[in-house]
């Protein structure tokens, strides 16, 4: 006859599985650990239950995910007791206290289990005893789970930190932007894993759904998918119009709030790219997938997929294709083995939430490998001919004549895929990455690649060569609300002297490259000598361009001339961002937890105007209770300082990151952060 033990209660030992899991910071009294890795659960016995003997206890322990637990899905798994756990399968193995009252029970989790909320059921010659619920991980600490990361410093910051830095701007003007990602919010995980239920693969399948959990790929696929709510009721609504009935994307501060509010009532509206890509970047790390949120100035969108941006313009420079180059573009890498590709693709992956092109019927992006796309490998999957292009594709300049003919007057080998950027490990510092998307411009590796992809356009070659050359000349200090001129430079380097049509012109422009209203306009008719330059500046007075142009803060610079002997036309083009005003951010006192603490802000008004509706809000992870804190402060005149003191008191222990955002009617999205650290 088999032991039968009689079990009083079962105590899952939060505290310790969570610091040995690294789960601590979800700071919810329940069970969360990382697959692949023992976690301990203590069963107190009724007292005179006797001795554990190995191989006569009937302890045969259940696991259990999803609505349709089945072994042959691996949602469901049976173990018993054994000398002790292995690394490889879900096994147990037991210890008897002396007292004979306790038996600490040490649980493996299979590398490859699906994560997802698990039941623990104990069976004992068919009396059946709930243990609890647990769930179950990513391990990027594990050197089985397909998510293993070897880097200490790297798995603090791409699973583990709960802040980091979004670069937006363009590639001459880079802007960080800093952005709370909270997975470790209460809540958050539930969200998540809410999420992957909304999934419309879940819906249609949920036991094969459910399976496929275990696949960081697949997973990770689901999430790009799910993030904008394009073929689904998915968790962001993109928009790059005016908003009226929604929240502009420029003013959201972290991701626990956009989560919350469609775990509450479904898409959030709205987002933009940078929104897209942080949201799914704490979907991920919260999931345990270790990821990284990444910037590409001068980002293709290839619509035709022929590896070619082709700009095509009437003679009034006036766009009329559909191919773009977006000033930037967000998106993220997160970080996996790719078995079913070979093991020279391991490590990052990069994935798209923004709703841009279909995939498999689907709005969706990724994962690509890097290595793929460096080495110029199309036909692996997932989507990466997209992602090629944006970062490498060359760029063809069209002019579409009256005629109706259409004449290439210049392109670029090496226009795309700029200063691609993400935080440094360990710091707030922008680390440059270019190199793991690509070969260095104009290399002859780059060039090799850019044929192994399948690209048969030959292209002018541009040079210092005899002919018209267009540049843009910028001021310094182009400061919002402030007065500043740009410049046209026309060179001839022609033997002869040439007569041309002069323009020049700026329009408002969002960072996607949809062209707004124009601000300013001139032209001439110039002589210009062999050898020589003549120029055309454009004053940009803040009473025409304040009320065009977006919270973006761009403003796109085209010049355009045409040889009036040869009719050959010239084009340049150049985007510049806006810089912004400052927030000087003061504590008074100091930061302990359970404390009233103030935060001091000011923002100078920068505008010839005045600014009405004012307020900042700050957020900080651990230190305003999950939810941003506004306080309003009414009109501030121009050249005058706003003012705010917000109390707030911090939840938790340890550094964390104070973030402050300043709106008004006509300063929106101002922000700022500083690093807190947080005593007892």
């Amino acid at each position: 006859m088999r032991q039968v033990f009689d079990i009083e209660r079962c105590d899952l030992d939060i505290e310790s599985n969570s610091s040995s899991h690294h789960t601590e910071l979800y700071g919810e009294e329940r069970l969360i650990v990382r697959r692949g890795q023992p976690f301990n659960i203590i069963l107190h016995l009724k007292p005179g239950s006797g001795e554990i003997k190995p191989g006569e206890t009937s302890f045969m322990f259940t696991v259990e995910t999803g609505p349709l637990p089945r072994k042959e899905s691996g949602t469901k798994a049976s173990f018993g007791l054994q000398e002790s756990t292995v690394d490889t399968e879900w096994s147990a193995s037991a210890t008897h206290d002396p007292s004979g009252n306790t038996l600490s029970v040490s649980i493996s989790s299979s590398p490859n289990a699906p994560i997802g909320l698990y039941s623990l059921t104990l069976d004992q010659e068919g009396q059946k005893t709930s243990l609890g619920q647990f769930n179950l991980l990513f391990n990027a600490w594990c050197p089985n789970d397909a998510v293993y990361m070897q880097s200490d410093s790297k798995r603090q910051e791409y699973v583990l930190a709960q802040h980091g830095q979004v670069y937006r701007g363009t590639y001459s003007r880079i802007k960080a932007k800093c952005w709370n990602f909270g997975q470790f919010d209460p809540s958050i995980l539930d969200i998540c894993l809410t999420i992957l239920d909304a999934n419309p693969k879940f819906t249609a399948d949920a036991d094969k759904d459910c399976s496929a959990r275990r696949n960081p790929i697949y997973v990770t696929r689901v999430i790009s998918a799910m993030i904008n709510s394009n073929d689904d009721s998915g968790v962001v609504v993109g928009n790059w119009g005016k908003v009226e009935d929604g929240v502009r994307p420029g003013s959201w501060m972290g991701s626990a709030d956009i989560l919350r509010q469609w775990a509450e009532s479904g898409p959030v509206r709205y987002g933009q790219c940078w929104v897209f890509a942080a949201v799914g970047c704490t979907v991920a790390r919260a999931l345990g997938i270790p990821c990284r949120v990444v910037t590409n100035f001068e980002s293709a969108h290839d619509t035709d997929a022929n590896l070619v941006i082709e700009n095509v313009y009437n003679e009034d420079g006036e766009k009329i294709s559909r191919d773009s180059v977006w000033n930037f573009h967000v998106w993220v890498d997160s970080w996996m083995t790719r078995p079913d590709l070979g093991s020279k693709f391991d490590g990052w992956q990069t994935s798209d939430p923004t709703p841009q092109e279909r995939s498999d019927g689907v709005f969706c992006c990724g994962p690509a490998p890097l290595k793929a796309i460096k080495e110029g490998e199309l036909t692996i999957k997932y989507d990466a001919p997209f992602i090629f292009a944006e970062v490498n594709a060359d760029v063809v300049n069209l002019v579409q004549k009256s005629d109706g003919k259409t004449v290439k007057f210049s392109g670029s080998t090496k226009s795309v895929g700029q200063c691609i950027s993400t935080k440094a490990v360990g710091s707030d510092e922008r680390r440059d990455i270019t190199h793991q998307y690509k070969h260095p411009e104009g290399s002859k590796e780059e060039r090799k690649v850019f044929e192994k992809a399948q690209h048969h356009n030959k292209l002018l070659q541009l040079g210092e060569e005899p002919g018209l050359y267009l540049k843009i000349k910028l001021a310094d200090n182009m400061i919002v609300g402030k007065d500043f001129e740009v410049y046209a430079v026309l060179t001839n380097n022609f033997m002869v002297d040439k007569t041309c049509n002069f323009m020049f012109m700026a329009r408002a422009v969002s960072y996607n490259g949809r062209r707004g209203v124009g601000i300013e306009f001139v032209s001439d008719i110039v002589e210009v000598p062999s050898g020589e330059e003549r120029r055309l500046s454009l004053r940009l007075d803040y009473s025409h361009y304040g009320s065009v142009i977006t919270s973006d803060r761009l403003i796109q610079l085209s010049a355009i001339t045409t040889d009036k002997q040869t009719r050959e036309y010239y084009k340049a083009e150049k985007t510049i961002v806006l810089d912004e005003p400052e927030i000087e951010i003061k504590l008074v006192g100091e930061a302990k937890v359970k404390q009233s603490v103030t935060a001091e802000l000011t923002l100078l008004n920068t505008l010839p105007e005045r600014l009405r509706d004012c307020s900042f809000t700050i957020e900080g992870v651990g230190l305003t209770a999950g939810k941003p804190i506004t306080e309003k402060i009414g009109s501030v005149g121009p050249k005058e300082i706003a003012k705010a003191s917000i109390n707030f008191s911090p939840t938790s222990v340890g550094p964390s990151v104070l973030l402050v955002n300043f709106d008004s009617d006509k300063l929106e999205d101002i922000r700022s952060f500083i690093h807190v650290v947080v005593k007892e």
